[in-house]
């Protein structure tokens, strides 16, 4: 476009799409990432909450047993107690920690087809640039990121307003029943918290997944001319690839007129196509055509023939059987022996090659 850049209407070509891969530029929704594991975490945390439940009921069984037996506290005894509290906390948070982790390499795996690439991450002085910072702040993926971290804050606010007001007397009462009760309830209105949030997140994370592909589709679209030039660097240039072409049948050309003395006999229409054929009659099993021309091409084949002295034939219709049917060097075929044989045996006895 005269005066801007051109316009990007064409969709990515698989090369652009490689090098797009290799500098780790692909589609991927982190709130997929971050629904999945939410989902995920605390359905394996109801698995493992009676295991939880008990190692942390004797850890604090224990602590208050190791209290009552001390008469006095030392910086060893702490040290004993935070050990064991460590332990203890780690069996119950290790498990959880080690899926959350699971979870978000699988899901941002699949969203990648598990690529791995560390360029991303290389410093790079470009990322430095402030002005190319600041007006990042204000492009649309930005401000999309934007819309989507508040309309979770409204969402958040609006169902625990929901629950917690509901259920603002249980709560209340939570201070005059069992611990334990009191526990197990609080789970499960955090339990209920967190489908009912998870389900609407799971909505939003849906259209991001969308959005970031149509957006990386859109990102990696390419121009009309961005096309031309790719095509000229992986498949030549289209004039080279011609000018090539021409003196590969230029050669192949010189090296079939350099063959027509060596002819038996020439077939002609009278101008339009000609055809050289060649028959040894203890080596071959059929003669074969080495060489054919149209128009130009089959009146320098007949110079060539006049001037070595090769009979030349007029037949029309063979002509042009032989030059449409039959390859360069190749046998012709069968149905053209019988008129070809009488015409070799004529050949053949006015050059005394036959007797």
């Amino acid at each position: 476009m005269p005066g801007g850049a051109a316009e990007k209407t064409e969709k990515a070509t698989p090369k652009k799409r490689r090098e797009q891969r290799r500098e780790g530029n692909v589609a991927s929704s982190k709130d997929v990432i971050v629904v999945a594991s939410l989902f995920i975490c605390f359905y394996c945390l109801q698995i493992f909450f009676p295991m939880i439940s008990e190692s942390l009921g004797d850890m604090m069984t224990t602590l208050i047993a190791s209290v009552g037996q001390v008469d006095e506290l030392s910086l060893s005894i702490l040290q004993e107690i935070g050990m064991k509290a460590v332990v203890v906390l780690a069996k119950c948070i290790f498990p959880l920690g080690l899926i959350s982790i699971a979870v978000a390499v699988l899901a941002t795996g699949i969203q990648t087809r598990f690529l791995f690439t560390m360029k991303p991450v290389k410093f790079s002085l470009k990322k430095l640039n402030p002005l190319k910072g600041i007006k990042g702040l204000f492009s649309t993926k930005n401000l999309v990121e934007l819309l989507k971290a508040a309309l979770k804050i409204i969402i958040l606010a609006v169902v625990l307003y929901q629950i917690l007001s509901g259920e603002i007397i249980a709560i209340a009462q939570m201070m005059d029943i069992n611990p334990t009760n009191g526990f197990v309830f609080a789970l499960k209105e955090v339990m209920s918290i967190v489908l009912r949030i998870g389900m609407v997140f799971a909505a939003i994370a849906g259209f991001d997944f969308f959005y970031q592909r149509w957006s990386y589709e859109k990102g990696i679209k390419m121009s009309k001319e961005e096309v031309k030039e790719e095509y000229k660097q992986t498949e030549g240039n289209p004039q080279i690839k011609g000018r090539i072409r021409n003196l590969q049948q230029s050669m192949a050309r010189s090296r079939m007129m350099q063959a027509v003395p060596d002819a038996d006999v020439i077939i002609r229409n009278p101008t339009h196509f000609a055809v050289a054929l060649k028959y040894e009659i203890n080596h071959d099993n059929a003669p074969i055509l080495i060489a054919k021309g149209q128009d130009l091409i089959a009146l320098k084949i007949v110079e060539i023939a006049e001037e070595s002295g090769v009979t030349i034939i007029e037949n029309k219709p063979l002509a042009r059987g032989i030059y449409a049917s039959t390859p360069l060097n190749c046998e012709i075929p069968a149905e053209y022996y019988g008129v070809v044989a009488e015409i070799l045996v004529k050949v053949f006895r006015m050059n005394k090659k036959l007797v």
